[in-house]
């Protein structure tokens, strides 16, 4: 499979988010990445929706459920939230959307700093395979991939994605 171009993908998730902040009221949400794809993409839609404020950033690794599966990762990094997250509108930010644990464990992790208003999901790439009934509200395209194939995203700069078979 060729995957999109990153360009293509970055102005899709731009046009999606801006389209649902703006259909939901959402003036000025707070950005939320999650280490280390997310925090590149949260960066790049602050600059894209002139969002001059702070990003948080969100190591989730010792929120997950499935360090069986995937392990435990060799560099955790503490989260980092500037900001009162109580009340606010925010945006969390990820590269791929694929089981959807990653999500949930963003999604505790959050709720310890406060009880956000809303949580609006952006991601770069929403791909089969869910396990949990999470959604993205925006994302820059939609793949269907063999259980096989895994989509990264590589940076901080340039981005590029890359397509890996696992074994």
């Amino acid at each position: 499979m060729q995957l999109p171009a990153i360009e293509t993908l970055l102005d899709a998730l731009v046009v999606s988010t801006r389209a649902h902040l703006a259909g939901h009221g959402i003036a000025e949400p707070l950005l939320v990445g999650i280490h280390s794809a997310g925090v590149w993409l949260a960066q790049h839609l602050a600059c894209a929706l002139g969002q001059a404020g702070l990003i948080g950033e969100l190591d989730i690794s010792f929120y997950r459920d499935d360090f069986t599966r995937v392990g435990m990762h060799p560099t955790v990094r503490p989260s980092r939230i500037p900001f009162e997250v109580e009340g606010r509108h925010l945006l969390l930010v990820d590269d791929v959307l694929y089981t959807g644990r990653t999500i949930r464990a963003a999604l505790n992790e959050l709720f310890d700093y406060g009880r956000p208003a809303s949580v609006t999901l952006a991601v770069l790439i929403s791909r089969n395979g869910r396990e949990l009934p999470i959604e993205a509200s925006a994302c820059g395209a939609r793949l269907a991939l063999p259980a096989r194939q895994q989509v990264k995203l590589r940076g901080p700069a340039p981005l590029r994605l890359e397509l890996v078979e696992r074994g």
